[in-house]
């Protein structure tokens, strides 16, 4: 058993940001308390699966039962989420473990939301109910081995031969990628545009590998592709999909998810820092007595209470559909530089038992230098908001 409890959650809401002014319909609240219990019956076997490196497809499966993965996209027979509940959903469980708060960005937020905005009737018929209940995974390739940041470069080639396209490139740090299930494959056309494919991933051509060795997000499994003359027959591209606007359209749409993200890995080490402090007995004294431990969590207070706000406010807007893609961006800047902050402060706090697993904070610290990177790196952010104030852009 471990020394101290501190993973008990505390419903942290300080200004109440999620309490007053009739902010949360019962619904959004519903979606909240099914994510909560979902994360209460997960948590508990995450830092095993997350130091072994293994993936388990259990619990995305569970997601999917519960209606936990479709991030606010629409789908035929499951009750439908707010902006503001895929949120607080997209919170909880990163509250309880990176690797699945992925899971709903990449099963959800990118290769959901791309069939959901590009497909055709046909492939939402087909795909749209399997993914969003777990019941197939999705991948969304774009990020290539030379193509990160400038992912609007990207190399691999479709070519039309006949009535099927065939694919050639790389791609890589792809989430469920060699998991099996379908991946959606972003490739330049002869005509020089950034096309959509539906591509099965047992189709002849598509190999898969399993990035091993990763420091971060280590319950989730992110793949290196190659696709060596993949045939993809015409029903499986993205009608919708005919450049890289296209694409980026997605995107914007899961940034914002990665603020909610953010926020919910720094609500976890927040609250694990405070029940740490009443516990912990030093010099006679619960830590909670010392003034300077006192400061440090009235700090890692205000800024996640900051955190708090981009989000609600940022969903509301988005409800209204008048969020701006550079909005979505200062969001991420914003909330992963926080929770940063916040998950290494709560590691200082804790002192030396804030590198054991089972205190649950290194886990945090580590997964959130995933998101703080991927979506847009902070310096993208950072030109994409300047550009939008200056007018002026600033990319090389």
């Amino acid at each position: 058993m471990p020394d101290y409890d501190v993973s008990a959650a505390l419903d942290t809401d300080y200004y109440a940001v999620f309490s007053a002014f009739g902010t949360l319909s019962d619904e959004d609240r519903a979606h909240w308390a099914r994510a909560r219990a979902f994360s209460d019956e997960a948590l508990p076997q995450m830092n095993e699966y997350w130091d072994r490196a293994e993936y388990p497809l259990h619990l995305v499966k569970r997601m999917g039962e519960l209606n936990l993965l479709a991030d606010g996209i629409e789908v035929p027979g499951l009750e439908p989420m707010s902006p503001l509940a895929a949120g607080l959903v997209n919170m909880e469980i990163s509250r309880a473990d990176g690797s699945l708060g992925t899971v709903v960005a990449v099963q959800g937020g990118l290769a959901l939301r791309s069939i959901a905005y590009h497909g055709s009737a046909e492939q939402k018929e087909r795909w749209l109910g399997p993914l969003a209940r777990g019941e197939e995974l999705g991948a969304f390739a774009l990020t290539e081995p030379d193509h990160g940041s400038d992912s609007v470069s990207l190399e691999t080639t479709a070519r039309l031969d006949g009535d099927h396209w065939v694919l050639d490139g790389e791609k890589k740090w792809i989430g469920n990628g060699a998991s099996g299930g379908v991946t959606v494959v972003w490739a330049r056309d002869e005509d020089g545009n950034v096309r959509g494919f539906l591509v099965e991933q047992d189709t002849p051509g598509y190999e898969a590998e399993v990035i091993e060795g990763k420091g971060s997000l280590r319950a989730i499994h992110q793949a290196r592709i190659r696709l060596e003359g993949v045939r993809i027959p015409q029903d499986n591209v993205l009608p919708g999909a005919k450049t890289f606007k296209d694409t980026s359209k997605v995107l914007v749409a899961t940034r914002l998810g990665v603020a909610w993200s953010a926020l919910g890995h720094a609500t976890a080490a927040y609250e694990a820092a405070v029940n740490y402090a009443g516990q912990r007995v030093q010099f006679g004294k619960p830590l909670a007595k010392f003034q300077l431990v006192q400061d440090r969590l009235s700090q890692m207070l205000a800024e996640l209470t900051s955190m708090q706000l981009h989000c609600v406010h940022l969903a509301r807007l988005d409800a209204a559909g008048q969020m701006r893609p550079t909005q979505a961006s200062m969001a991420k800047y914003h909330n992963t530089r926080k929770a940063r902050f916040i998950a290494q402060t709560a590691r200082d706090l804790l002192g030396g038992n804030g590198i054991l697993l089972e205190n649950h904070v290194v886990r945090h610290m580590m997964d959130i230098e995933s998101i703080h990177t991927y979506e847009g790196t902070e310096s993208v952010q950072a030109l994409l908001i300047g550009r939008d104030v200056t007018g002026v852009g600033a990319f090389a």
